[in-house]
């Protein structure tokens, strides 16, 4: 999830674990411990696209890293913080390390939540940023932070941030199996064989949701709202894997094919190659659109080496999102 939604989240669970001890200090602590396993984007600056892909959402997303770190942070904070017991602390940050890997398992992306076990977990349920998660959520939160550290209405506010937000990630569940439904049904009326279909929610929501369905030698994609009126209708993009033929007996090759569990396709222009992950969808919610989220340009060196680079996303492709987002919801 975003940086906000993990601190605010942090910071509820450092309340509910230290709040009546010592008041503010365990959210700033929880909403500090919160952000700490997202600092593993910093290797991207040190090793190369695959290389960075592969680690994201690994170690510091892992239980072995809340079980080894929790009690290191908990001893730091117990030698400059008032109150000394390092058990305390790091109770708070096991539980604020822990619950940050846990929230990320909903996303598309997934974790590595058994690092080093090569198992990466993603329900897909919601998206990295959704408004209604995160914004009764610190309401709550707020309310919470402006009682005194022994009032009731404190951790009566802080319980219900708490209880909102784990209702709202379980009610996905039931969106994803209803929309699932849809989809099944839209094929079969539509008389498509298919091997495989996988669905998430859209951007900022979970009132739209998109499914990506594999083919022989295409994939389809399609979108429903829960206020559609009309059929789904699905887009074709063509796999285009022969076109990598050539590279695709190359180890790093193979890692990519492996990140994005064969969900890609391949697409030529001017010449140069593109790898395109489908599993974060498009930048728009038309039909047979291809500009898509996550889409590297495959670089070969002479010396028999390849590279992959991420295109550049253009602001206004976002910024036109956030319309065609809202149309599509509210139905075809």
């Amino acid at each position: 999830m975003d940086s906000l939604t993990q601190i605010v989240l942090g910071a509820a669970v450092g309340e509910a674990v230290l709040g009546r001890k010592v008041g503010n200090r365990a959210m700033f602590y929880g909403a500090l411990a919160g952000t700490i396993p997202d600092l593993d984007v910093i290797s991207s600056f040190y090793v190369d696209t695959v290389r960075a892909l592969e680690v994201h959402r690994g170690f510091t997303h892992s239980i072995l890293f809340s079980v080894i770190f929790a009690p290191i942070f908990g001893w730091l904070v117990s030698k400059i913080d008032s109150y000394k017991s390092v058990k305390g602390w790091s109770m708070l940050f096991f539980w604020a390390l822990f619950t940050h890997p846990i929230l990320d398992v909903h996303t598309t992306w997934g974790t590595q939540l058994f690092w080093p076990l090569d198992i990466r977990l993603a329900f897909k349920t919601i998206f990295v940023i959704d408004p209604l998660y995160t914004i009764p959520f610190l309401t709550f939160l707020l309310l919470a932070m402006f009682q005194k550290k022994d009032s009731p209405k404190r951790q009566k506010y802080n319980r219900m941030g708490l209880i909102v937000s784990s209702s709202y990630l379980a009610l996905t569940f039931l969106l994803k199996g209803l929309s699932f439904f849809q989809f099944t049904t839209a094929l079969a009326q539509q008389n498509i064989t298919y091997q495989e279909i996988d669905t998430k929610p859209a951007p900022l929501n979970t009132i739209l949701w998109t499914a990506n369905i594999k083919r022989e030698n295409d994939f389809l994609i399609g979108n429903y709202s829960f206020l559609d009126k009309s059929d789904i209708q699905f887009s074709s993009y063509s796999k285009n894997h022969e076109l990598i033929d050539h590279l695709i007996d190359h180890e790093k090759m193979q890692r990519m094919i492996n990140i994005s569990h064969g969900w890609f396709t391949i697409t030529e222009k001017n010449g140069e190659l593109f790898y395109n992950d489908l599993r974060f969808g498009l930048l728009s919610t038309k039909e047979n659109s291809t500009n898509f989220v996550f889409q590297y340009k495959i670089i070969e060196n002479n010396d028999g080496s390849i590279n992959f680079l991420e295109s550049e996303k253009d602001i206004a492709d976002g910024k036109k999102l956030i319309g065609e987002l809202w149309e599509r919801v509210l139905g075809n």
